[in-house]
């Protein structure tokens, strides 16, 4: 009966998250057509799922599968008309090596970029970014539903493709300590 509770408990919150999630088809379209809008990640899918599974699966309360599960984190593409930023992890092979071991995820800030958006026949769309100043990162798509779910797909010049699962909403304001920087 313990364990019964337990899960009724914990299925709850997970509907609770997954409904606060969404956005309705009104919000989706202002976001994308305002081109300022956050991609808050909340899976991660490297491609080389066979090597992530042999290092997790020996790691204690390792997971397996090709699927990494990023909740409770603040990994995040924000989009904005004058800016992009990304703060993602990264897991996967890497064709050269990064300069610092300890910044070897998806770090990116440029005012120089461009952003293609395109409505598909169910209404979905699909956002192309291509920064310009940026030696890692080629391209970031990202496909939104209507109901703001989102998946990003970001190829780069020096490691294996990475895609994410997650969702859209609209950038807080900043914080005091982000002003400050």
């Amino acid at each position: 009966m313990k364990n019964l509770k337990s899960f009724l408990v914990a299925a709850a919150v997970l509907a609770t998250v997954q409904v606060s999630a969404q956005t309705d088809k009104e919000t989706t379209a202002r976001l994308v057509e305002s081109k300022n809008l956050v991609f808050n990640a909340t899976t991660a899918y490297p491609l080389s799922g066979a090597d992530i599974n042999a290092v997790l699966s020996k790691m204690p309360g390792g997971q397996s599968g090709n699927a990494i599960q990023l909740n409770g984190s603040d990994y995040q593409l924000k989009i904005g008309k004058e800016q992009v930023e990304a703060y993602l992890p990264y897991y996967g092979r890497a064709f050269s090596p990064q300069r610092d071991i300890n910044d070897s995820g998806i770090k990116l800030k440029s005012e120089n970029f461009s952003y293609i958006s395109e409505k598909k026949k169910k209404g979905n769309y699909v956002i192309t970014i291509k920064p310009k100043n940026d030696r890692d990162v080629q391209t970031m798509t990202l496909n939104i539903s209507q109901n703001g779910y989102a998946s990003l797909s970001v190829t780069s010049n020096n490691r294996q493709p990475i895609t994410f699962n997650g969702y859209i909403s609209e950038p807080s304001a900043p914080t005091k300590s982000e002003l400050s920087r």
